[in-house]
């Protein structure tokens, strides 16, 4: 009898959902097979998405080591070994992908998802953002070979720092967080453009008509060329920036608010034409954010204080020639401070002698006569009540002039969607992020290549949650409560020491995985038969 026992985990569920999806199938009718490599393209592209998702810490460039430790026929194909899965079958599948055109495959496999899959509601919301990501490297010396090595590090978004390079990375997700986008951008590409540009093409590149779907974007892409380059054929929802003239007299008027449905929020609606685009403004005071802005807004009081103290002794220590340029100075000093005025406030004189003498003046000698300003600093408590009551506030933008300002802020809320995107390939978790590139291109094919491991994951969590919803079943939390909504980073949590055991008894030879306790059935049967297969439940 032998037995062997290996590790599958929950890649069986990883390599599921990728066949769900169909991306082989578009992969392999796109792209040419390129020299000798045993493995397709799809294959590859395969094996890149499980690492990602598989481990954490591990690199791609050690893809053998990596699947020796799991069923690679299993997951990526029969006759299939770990050796057949290395630098130079990466790299070739890298260099396919960006010959083709990285976000033209990214749009062709998100077009045979949606057709194979119902994944929404009648009204889209279509979410745009961008982030960056540093992009270092050491340079061989040999010209000749061309090689260098550059690490894309994740988790360094749009620091500023000025000791590597940062390449763009612009991406659009629908309400479950399902990306349908990615733009590989330069580094130095403004967001004000890119958003736009990814707004277009995403209603191009899926045929998306204009009835139904709002566009959510963030404030940077709120300036009047942009409103008028979208003009009234693209709905848009986005926060309008404080910095504008026009908002910042709302954003600081004395305004009844009304309660919205959920207590914590009020709003006040208003029309604006700004960029000449007719929309309806939308002024919210958030509770939630009111609290956590008020130790900030104390810190910056007490600054302000220490700032105004200071500058309050230099004006004292002044002199002036007349009574009347010394009140002007104080008003105008009171006028810049925000939150403080002068209290016992006096113009005081003094007799002193012409510039440059000392002493004791002599008898009947001419002296000028100084003025100078006495005065107390006081915080204006009124101000600070204003200003302390106006914390929280914010402006939502959208040009349907007849969308119910809830409504709209309820759309806008899932814009951290697209932020939870970008963490979620920033996480060490999901490690695609080391490789030997000889081309700088592949950097674009590594960046379609993570937005699809994300396009991967967000599926399997958003059917997930669709299925337990629409079954009335449910699975334990990480606190053990029963949850519709799990995390798949939990449900992946529960599949570890799943494993693929092997028996052979006479030239027989029996299958079983174990380990595999009922909720993770659960989570197998409403994934569909593509998961079940990996771990035995279908033949």
């Amino acid at each position: 009898m032998k037995v062997t026992s290996i590790q599958i985990d929950h890649l069986g569920v990883v390599a599921g959902v990728f066949d769900s999806l169909g991306i082989a199938d578009v992969i392999d009718s796109r792209l040419s097979k390129l020299r000798h490599h045993k493995i397709t393209h799809s294959a590859a592209t395969k094996s890149m998405v499980i690492n990602g998702l598989g481990s954490v810490g591990q690199r791609p460039y050690l893809y053998p080591e990596y699947f020796e430790n799991h069923p690679v026929e299993l997951l990526i194909g029969a006759g299939i070994h770990a050796s057949d899965i290395n630098d130079e079958t990466i790299g070739s599948t890298l260099d396919a992908i960006y010959e083709y055109g990285p976000t033209k495959l990214f749009n062709e496999i998100v077009m045979e998802t949606m057709g194979r899959h119902n994944l929404g509601a009648a009204t889209q919301i279509l979410r745009a953002d961008t982030t960056s990501f540093s992009v270092s490297g050491e340079y061989d010396i040999d010209e000749d070979d061309g090689q260098k090595f550059i690490e894309l590090v994740l988790g360094h978004s749009k620091t500023g720092r000025m000791d590597s390079k940062q390449s763009i990375l612009s991406m659009v997700t629908n309400q479950h967080g399902l990306p349908l986008l990615v733009q590989p951008l330069s580094g130095r590409t403004a967001d004000k453009k890119t958003s736009i540009e990814a707004i277009e093409k995403v209603k191009t590149g899926l045929s998306l008509g204009d009835d139904d779907t709002y566009f959510i974007a963030d404030s940077t892409i709120y300036t009047a060329d942009n409103l008028q380059r979208m003009g009234q054929s693209t709905t848009w929802i986005t926060r309008v920036p404080a910095t504008i003239g026009e908002a910042k007299e709302l954003l600081d008027a004395d305004i009844e608010m009304q309660a919205c449905q959920d207590s914590r929020y009020s709003c006040f609606v208003t029309a604006s034409d700004y960029g000449d685009i007719d929309q309806r403004w939308g002024l919210f005071q958030a509770e939630p954010m009111k609290k956590r802005m008020e130790n900030t807004f104390e810190m910056r009081l007490q600054k302000l204080g220490r700032s105004a103290q200071k500058d309050l002794g230099k004006l004292m220590s002044r002199e002036y020639a007349c009574e009347a340029d010394a009140m002007k100075d104080a008003e105008i000093w009171v006028a810049a401070q925000p939150f403080h005025r002068l209290e016992d406030l006096v113009v005081a004189t003094e007799s002193k002698r012409a510039e440059g003498k000392r002493g004791r003046p002599k008898k009947d000698e001419l002296l000028a006569t100084v003025y100078s300003i006495k005065a107390r600093l006081e915080v204006d408590e009124t101000a600070v009540a204003k200003a302390r009551d106006k914390l929280g506030r914010f402006i939502l933008a959208s040009n349907d002039t007849l969308i119910d300002p809830e409504t709209a802020f309820q759309y806008y809320k899932g814009q951290q969607a697209a932020g939870r995107g970008f963490r979620f390939m920033k996480d060490k978790r999901f490690w695609v992020a080391e490789v030997y590139l000889k081309k700088e291109g592949r950097i674009e094919a590594l960046a379609m290549i993570m937005v699809l491991t994300r396009l991967v994951y967000s599926f399997a969590e958003w059917a997930l949650r669709k299925g337990l919803k629409e079954t009335g079943q449910s699975v334990f939390d990480q606190k053990g409560k029963p949850t519709q909504r799990p995390t798949l980073k939990w449900m992946f949590f529960l599949f570890y020491r799943v494993m693929d055991v092997t028996v052979e008894i006479d030239g027989m030879t029996h299958r079983e995985i174990t380990n595999l306790k009922e909720p993770l059935k659960i989570m197998l049967r409403l994934l569909g038969p593509e998961c079940e297969k990996y771990y035995g439940m279908r033949s």
